[in-house]
């Protein structure tokens, strides 16, 4: 696993400009018009990490694969989608299907690029989409609760439980906040995140400047980046026409035109670490002569959920997890350097997996 972000935000706001240049696509149609993306585009990045390809150089691996994350790029909200003004619910449902959701904000002038609502206002642009998602959650709660209360009121002990989070989500939405923001116990969040609700997911509000502003930001991203950090949410600064650009250059040049724009990295990276740190997952590795590959889990995962990431088999049939930690592989020149210094370690069920773990399953089918 990887995880799924949807792309969302108002129409010409670089959000399928961004999304041809994370996927290095054409997949989405880029234009200066409202809702030109009649589809949602679907495209898949290969997640970089360094760390894998430095295994893969001491294990000689024959082949080296990536984790990888998939962006959903949804045609751009209007004031009204929740009632089906411009391209309306249809495209919304497709948000209820990723992990979390990049709000595209412009934070831009140009003359020559319309806006929908004929001023530059990122904040604004985010109450916009997020009211309507609001509004979504709303219509959606209010049509399911009644059913629901009726069977809790018969005893129905799992519809007691889903009624009252159901009822903690309105009253949230119903004072113009989004769903995330629900208190939910250990008990209750299965049943929060079965609701699918699209204001539940966690967001990262993606900032896309001009040129002369993908370095240090600007008035319009300090406004949403204080917007982030009062609401826990991730943040990030991208210049979708550098990544357009960066996209169809070759993979030789790509460094020297990222130093020329005083940049140290392309935005799909920061993009990747602020929605890995957002969703809390860090990555793990299995390593040998045929492949090295990486492997995306949750924060606090044990061992045997590892293993399952990989195969059902290999969770069900779990004995003990072969580990080395990513620095001790790299000093000790690989697996067998690694258990003659003591540096491998034999995990049981209960081992919470660390991020940059080399780890090899013993199982039973």
């Amino acid at each position: 696993m990887g995880f799924k972000c949807g792309i969302v935000g108002l129409p010409n706001v670089g959000k399928s400009t961004l999304f041809n240049a994370l996927t290095q696509t054409a997949a989405a149609q880029a234009a200066n018009y409202p809702f030109c993306t009649i589809e949602p585009n679907v495209g898949e990045v290969a997640v970089p990490d360094p760390r894998l390809d430095a295994l893969a150089g001491i294990a000689k691996s024959a082949q080296i694969i990536p984790t990888r994350l998939t962006f959903v790029d949804i045609a751009g909200l209007v004031r009204g989608a929740s009632q089906g003004e411009g391209l309306g619910n249809q495209f919304l449902s497709h948000i209820r299907e990723v992990d979390a959701v990049a709000y595209v904000l412009r934070c831009f002038d140009d003359g020559d690029v319309t806006h929908v609502e004929n001023r530059i206002d990122p904040i604004a642009d985010a109450e916009t989409v997020e009211t309507e998602l609001m509004l979504s959650d709303l219509d959606s709660l209010e049509r399911r609760l009644p059913a629901i209360e009726k069977k809790a009121k018969q005893g129905d002990k799992d519809s007691k439980v889903q009624a009252d989070v159901m009822q903690a989500a309105l009253a949230m939405l119903r004072e113009g906040k989004p769903a995330r923001l629900v208190k939910v116990s250990d008990e209750q969040r299965p049943v929060f995140q079965q609701l699918q609700l699209l204001t539940s997911k966690p967001v990262v509000y993606v900032a896309n400047v001009d040129e002369a502003s993908a370095l240090g930001g600007n008035d319009y991203t300090k406004r949403v980046e204080a917007r982030a950090k009062a609401e826990g949410a991730a943040f990030v600064i991208i210049s979708a026409k550098i990544e357009s650009e960066l996209a169809q250059l070759p993979a030789a040049e790509r460094a020297d035109f990222l130093d020329t724009m005083g940049l140290s990295e392309p935005g799909l990276n920061r993009l990747i670490r602020a929605g890995y740190s957002l969703l809390h997952l860090i990555t793990f590795f299995t390593v040998g002569p045929k492949e090295a590959r990486a492997w995306t889990v949750h924060v606090g995962a044990r061992a045997p959920q590892a293993a399952g990431v990989i195969h059902t088999d290999f969770e069900r049939g779990f004995i003990r997890a072969e580990t080395i930690a990513y620095d001790d592989y790299i000093a000790c020149q690989g697996e067998a350097g690694a258990r003659d210094a003591g540096k491998l370690r034999l995990e049981g069920k209960d081992y919470v997996v660390r991020d940059g773990d080399v780890m090899h399953f013993r199982f039973n089918t």
